[in-house]
């Protein structure tokens, strides 16, 4: 695992939400904003069954995680390997509960129906980092 640079930090300390790319079997990128915690040096982050992410995840797990500052003047690039894990799930992670509850709510989920919602755990290990 390779630790982010300084300067990506902060941006990640504050980021919501950051966009996860993957490569379909073909090799086409898809790119989806995602909410995420980072948990002991890994990104964590909760989706949907059976979706496009998901599949090409199975296939390639080599991934990108972009992120800038909404000015432009600050990005974060992590290039990872991605992992499908079995827990915990969203209502049991308690850094992910305090960063999104809000969200959640927003949403119209409680914590529960969102942790059904979005049952498939991924774990993403950076292997390398940029920042601009």
């Amino acid at each position: 695992m390779s630790a982010p640079p300084a300067k990506a930090a902060a941006l990640l300390e504050d980021a919501v939400v950051v966009w996860l790319t993957t490569a379909d079997p073909s090799g086409q990128p898809q790119s989806s904003p995602v909410w995420f915690v980072l948990d002991d040096g890994e990104f964590l982050i909760y989706s949907l069954e059976d979706t496009p992410r998901t599949r090409n995840l199975r296939t390639n797990p080599l991934v990108s995680l972009n992120l800038d500052s909404n000015e432009g003047s600050d990005v974060v690039i992590a290039e990872g390997v991605a992992r499908i894990v079995d827990g915990p799930a969203s209502n049991e992670h308690l850094a992910y509960q305090e960063k999104y509850l809000h969200h959640i709510e927003h949403m119209g989920y409680t914590i529960d129906d969102f942790a059904a919602a979005y049952p498939v755990p991924i774990r993403i290990e950076p292997v390398r980092w940029r920042s601009y």
